[in-house]
């Protein structure tokens, strides 16, 4: 089934309502869960100072009130999200995407928005391979969504990675311990790399092993310099050495890194062109062609046979925009 020319706009003026509506009511859901997760962690707080309690009745009631403030979170959607598989490292990339989503909201945008693409498709286009592949697209916006953001976070703390090794030597220079060191780069440096090093500093305090502490950001920021950060912090407690001095040429080896990466995007710069140039033209072409004569371009919307050539193209400029941006991006 197919809409008749003149029911375009109403449709798709219909789909983005849809749209907007998922969003809207996943926010507004989220925003209610995270006031009674404050809520609870304030009733949690209040009755543990003010019970009397000994030391075996203070763990089995802390263990209850935390079971009782958990069970407020998104309460209908917890079997659905008990059963799914992924539900640990769709946790791990909105942590490492900086956004307060639970594992809950991201599957109801996810599913949301595959039923408003779907139904955008079934109205819009007939056959049934079409409204399938809207769903995977609308499906897919929320996923990549969260992996833009952890993306531009890594990037960004890359990029402030260094100016905290250096701060951190300066401040054990100083006289200062390690834990102070941290302090001073959560204090001073901007987010995200901040946050980073106020959770560990904040972990130390509470009583966690440094190691622990050192591993859990590794495993939240998944770079190189992470790992060769903590893993000659961690030899250096154990067998000693210049800490400070093995800061420098870790910040050094970076920076080193930084510039050559520099290079190597200026060389792939055109490759870069190209992708977008591809990626753009066929869609103006079509806008032009489209405004210069809209008969012969109608065929692509009203005939079953345009309609599908026009989705096998927008499929293959989409991988052959994913496969230029594989062959320019060099890890290094």
């Amino acid at each position: 089934m197919s809409l008749p020319a003149g029911s375009w706009p109403g449709a798709i003026l219909g789909f983005v309502a849809v749209s907007l509506a998922v969003v809207t009511l996943a926010l507004i859901w989220e925003a209610v869960q995270e006031w009674k997760r404050r809520r609870a962690v304030a009733e949690q707080i209040k009755q543990l100072s003010q019970a009397d309690l000994g030391g075996g009745g203070s763990r089995e009631i802390s263990a209850a009130l935390l079971r009782e403030g958990e069970s407020h979170e998104l309460r209908w959607l917890q079997p659905i999200v008990a059963r799914f598989p992924q539900r640990r490292d769709i946790q791990h990339l909105l942590e490492q995407g900086d956004l307060s989503w639970s594992v809950g909201t991201f599957l109801l945008v996810t599913g949301g928005l595959g039923v408003a693409f779907g139904l955008a498709g079934t109205f819009l286009m007939s056959g049934r391979l079409i409204p399938l592949l809207f769903v995977a697209g609308g499906a897919s916006l929320p996923y990549f969504y969260v992996r833009r953001r952890r993306t531009k976070r890594i990037a960004e703390f890359e990029k402030q990675f260094p100016e905290a090794i250096d701060l951190l030597g300066r401040s054990i220079r100083a006289g200062h311990a390690l834990n102070s060191g941290l302090e001073v780069i959560a204090e001073e440096l901007p987010k995200p790399v901040s946050e980073e090093f106020r959770q560990v500093f904040e972990e130390q305090k509470f009583g966690l092993p440094l190691r622990d502490s050192l591993m859990a950001m590794a495993d939240r920021v998944p770079l190189v310099d992470t790992r060769i950060f903590v893993t000659a912090v961690l030899i250096q407690r154990e067998s000693g050495g210049s800490l400070a001095e093995i800061l420098d040429n870790i910040s050094y080896t970076i920076r080193e890194r930084f510039k050559i990466h520099r290079q190597l995007k200026v060389y792939t710069a055109q490759g870069r062109l190209t992708g977008y140039l591809l990626a753009v033209l066929p869609i103006a072409m079509g806008v032009i062609l489209y405004t210069v004569s809209p008969e012969y371009m109608s065929v692509l919307f009203e005939e079953s046979a345009g309609r599908l050539a026009l989705g096998f193209a927008g499929v293959l400029q989409i991988v052959g925009y994913f496969v230029i941006r594989k062959i320019i991006d060099i890890d290094i």
